[in-house]
């Protein structure tokens, strides 16, 4: 008994050690590592810093998440290409302002073999550059827009800060590009329309809060007539997060690319365009946000294990329990994803590994539950227990699964927006959060601001919002509001 007693004491203390590894709000950093790791979701050990090998359940996650961006692309007529990843020097050069951005972060390709190459090549930081020399070909009369294309590929850029992953890497697994071209800049405004209700279904399925800014020119994207960027806030990092963007670039690629077309009276025009980029960066924002001590919570629509049945075997009653538990597999299967564990292992270890992996629901069966007609499920969101009669116990998983999804999304909302300040002078400015505050447009009150707040301006809210007071650095009087904050 003493014995005994030791063991539990010692047991005790090592999980209290692996849980004090893993406070969200002592260490974030530390914390977001771990998570990802317990979690499974990748292998950092690749002998190239800042490119992971994706491993089988990271990669069900994207590729689920994927899903629905292709779902949303077929439902607003894109159609998928897939471009090479190599972009020739000289068409790279064509654009200055998209140099500026991208120079120092590309990666050249200087030999074949042995041989150096007449014109060097570099692995696409991103698609503009690829593209339009063929669109140039594509796009030849008012009948061929508009052109909407996209792809889901790698890309690459020299990194220089400090690598995380998902938010900060080399190469880009899963980075989302869609193109677009149209006959004049309204329609070009209607596209830009279009993504952000496709980014708000989005959002949706990922249970994600954000705010909707316009970037000041000085950080909108290299080429871009204006960039539109949804936000989110990471409340235990105390910092923002770029999730996606949408820019519409007028005719300032077409002129350069050559990109024209025929219109109904003959004559040629440059055709606008636009694009709308994501990454594996939104994972990043799902795993920082919905995250516990315990690791990753995944929102039920983004989890590709939603339902984890754990036999309770106990002795005597194992292939009772195990025959119960398979059929309940079955029922459940046809209705969510799920994953029956019958690996021969006590129930601890298991709840404690599907916790990390954060699969939104866990049922458990066990003799009690056999003679008692019902299932034990268990929320990983809120750890709340519950019973579930066994004959109505699909229909009770798949409005519980909806509900946890609901509550995960509500809770993220209202944590950004207990972390968004309204200010009117820069001694109210507080530690954290996002700050909200008046600005009257001029880039030098910006950038002062910036300096003064020592957070980046995010930005303007793209559809408007009721504002009345002051510039925070000139004192002008304005409607026009800013927010502001550190970001990753």
């Amino acid at each position: 008994m003493c014995l005994g007693l030791k063991l539990t004491k010692l047991l005790l203390r090592a999980w209290i050690i692996v849980y004090s590894l893993m406070e969200k709000q002592r260490d974030f950093s530390e914390w977001y590592i771990q998570s990802i790791d317990n979690a499974g979701m990748v292998d950092k050990r690749y002998p190239i810093k800042g490119m992971n090998v994706w491993t089988p359940y990271g990669l069900r996650i994207a590729r689920l998440m994927n899903s629905y961006m292709r779902e949303e692309m077929s439902r607003t007529h894109h159609e998928e290409v897939l471009f090479p990843v190599l972009v020739p020097e000289d068409q790279f050069l064509k654009e200055a302002d998209h140099i500026k951005g991208f120079e120092e972060n590309v990666y050249w390709v200087t030999h074949g073999g042995l041989k150096p190459l007449d014109v060097r090549l570099l692995l696409r930081p991103t698609s503009e550059t690829a593209m339009y020399s063929l669109f140039s070909l594509w796009v030849r009369s008012h009948t061929d827009l508009p052109l909407k294309v996209y792809q889901i590929v790698s890309v690459f850029r020299y990194e220089t800060r400090q690598t995380r992953t998902f938010l900060r890497v080399r190469e880009l697994s899963f980075f989302f590009e869609s193109h677009t071209c149209h006959v004049d800049q309204e329609d070009a405004e209607r596209q830009i329309e279009e993504d952000l209700k496709i980014w708000k279904n989005l959002a949706h399925k990922f249970a994600l809060p954000y705010l909707l800014n316009k970037r000041p020119d000085w950080d909108k994207f290299p080429g871009a007539h204006y960039s539109v960027v949804p936000d989110t806030y990471v409340a235990a990092a105390g910092r923002a997060l770029q999730m996606a963007s949408m820019h519409h670039y007028r005719d300032n690629f077409s002129k350069v690319y050559d990109i024209t077309f025929e219109d109904s009276e003959g004559q040629r025009r440059n055709v606008h365009q636009t694009t709308y980029g994501m990454s594996e960066r939104i994972l990043g924002a799902i795993v920082a946000i919905h995250g516990d001590d315990l690791g990753i919570v995944l929102p039920p629509d983004v989890a590709p294990i939603q339902v984890v049945i754990i036999p309770i075997l106990a002795k005597g009653q194992k292939a009772r329990v195990t025959k119960e538990a398979r059929a309940f597999y079955r029922e459940l299967a046809e209705a969510v994803r799920s994953e029956l564990d019958s690996r021969n292992m006590r129930p601890g270890p298991k709840f404690y590994e599907w916790e990390r992996k954060g699969v939104p629901l866990r049922v458990e069966i066990g003799v009690e539950e056999i003679e008692g007609g019902h299932i034990t499920l268990c929320r990983r969101d809120t750890g709340r227990r519950r019973r579930v009669k066994r004959e109505v116990a699909v229909e009770r998983i798949v409005s519980a699964l909806r509900r946890i999804q609901a509550d995960m999304e509500a809770r993220a909302h209202r944590e950004m927006k207990e972390n968004i300040h309204t200010i009117g002078a820069y001694d109210e400015t507080p530690s954290k959060g996002i700050i909200r505050a008046g600005w009257c447009g001029r880039e030098s009150c910006g950038l002062r601001m910036e300096e003064r707040l020592d957070r980046g301006l995010l930005g303007t809210p793209f559809f408007g919002e009721d504002f009345k007071g002051h510039c925070l650095e000139c004192g002008e009087e304005t409607t026009m509001v800013a927010y502001a904050a550190r970001s990753f």
